[in-house]
């Protein structure tokens, strides 16, 4: 294996994050354990990899965009929807109270479980299920990421969301959006920013893409 957390550090900072919280989770956080094992030489490389099913993971650089612009301060009750193999997990459990996370696929939740347990993480709760469906008996939550694209946010996940509360998600076909910020009010979601533009993978589900579109 080749590379540390220091070379994400630095990918991140110089991608323009500048809050030290989290470049602190980061440089306390090894991507190696959070790869499949064939991708353990690039962990520390800034780029996504393939985890099965025809999803990868995020960039880091651009993960840690997206926990930025939420600027978590320490006690959030944080709703991830993709866990994926868990890195993002990871982050966003050194930064906010408490992080409930959905992932479409089971043996995913599975390894990201073995994958946060193995650092002693434990402020998580992970579950397996349609994520644009969020997880209404342990709503209302702080802020609200997203890691895969619809060209809209699913329902649910803006009424999980308290009043004042930041959501990010990629909005569009998947491959080609804009990762755009959101604040709850009263009326519902008011964009605020557009983070970057960027390539993810579609969001499945009942309030996203149809499942039988996906990769096996």
């Amino acid at each position: 294996m080749s590379g540390s957390c220091e070379d994400l550090v630095r990918a991140v900072r110089a991608a323009g994050i500048r809050d030290g919280r989290v470049l602190e989770a980061v440089r306390a956080t090894p991507r190696a354990g959070f790869v499949p094992a064939g991708w353990v030489g690039a962990a520390y490389e800034d780029m996504p990899v393939p985890i099965g099913h025809g999803q990868v993971t995020t960039q880091p650089s651009l993960l840690a965009r997206m926990i930025e612009a939420l600027g978590p301060g320490g006690d959030e009750h944080v709703l991830e929807v993709g866990t994926g193999l868990g890195f993002q997990t990871a982050l966003l459990a050194r930064l906010a109270g408490d992080v409930v996370s959905v992932e479409l696929w089971a043996d995913l939740t599975e390894e990201a479980r073995g994958n946060l347990a193995a650092l002693g993480i434990g402020n998580v709760e992970l579950r397996t299920g349609d994520g644009g469906e969020g997880v209404p008996d342990l709503a209302p939550f702080d802020a609200v990421i997203v890691s895969a694209a619809f060209p809209e946010v699913p329902p649910p996940l803006v009424e999980q969301l308290r009043l004042g509360g930041r959501l990010v998600q990629p909005i569009g076909p998947g491959g080609q959006e804009d990762v755009v910020l959101f604040r709850r009010t009263a009326a519902g979601l008011a964009p605020l920013r557009v983070l970057t533009p960027a390539c993810f993978v579609r969001l499945h589900g009942r309030y996203g893409f149809p499942s039988d579109d996906t990769d096996a």
